[in-house]
């Protein structure tokens, strides 16, 4: 299965999801946005870590298989290749409000999107606003 994300600083709602990721097969894979794609998406003060440092922690998760970067600011590419049975999203999304071109992707290859629970309170954007407060 797969998953992917910019997944920037690493915190207690990334880990729990990609264990509940990890938990739905034998193997998952990390889509992992590049820094140019994470200030495209998130603007120009991000990352605060840079790509290598990301794919570096995300890969020592025990959950975690493997890393792979990729350009685009959407999976559709990586989706393409990896053709996964299982493509994991976290529960702010549905299947209305996910990529559609992934979403297409992934029914025609033949695999399933599981949309997984999310940790209530626990993003990237509250700890840096935490920080920007307390500075």
């Amino acid at each position: 299965m797969v998953t992917n994300g910019c997944f920037d600083l690493l915190h207690a709602g990334h880990v729990t999801y990609l264990e509940q990721a990890r938990a739905l097969g034998d193997v998952l894979l990390i889509g992992l946005n590049s820094d140019a794609a994470v200030q495209h998406l998130k603007g120009p003060h991000r990352p605060v870590n840079c790509e290598a440092d990301r794919a570096i922690v995300l890969a020592a998760l025990g959950c975690v298989d493997a890393v792979s970067v990729f350009n685009e600011q959407t999976a559709a590419s990586f989706l393409t290749i990896t053709q996964p049975d299982v493509y994991v999203k976290g529960g702010d999304y549905t299947l209305e409000t996910i990529n559609q071109e992934e979403r297409r992707i992934v029914d025609q290859a033949g695999g399933k999107i599981v949309i997984v629970s999310l940790v209530p309170n626990r993003s990237t954007t509250g700890i840096l606003a935490r920080i920007a407060k307390q500075g």
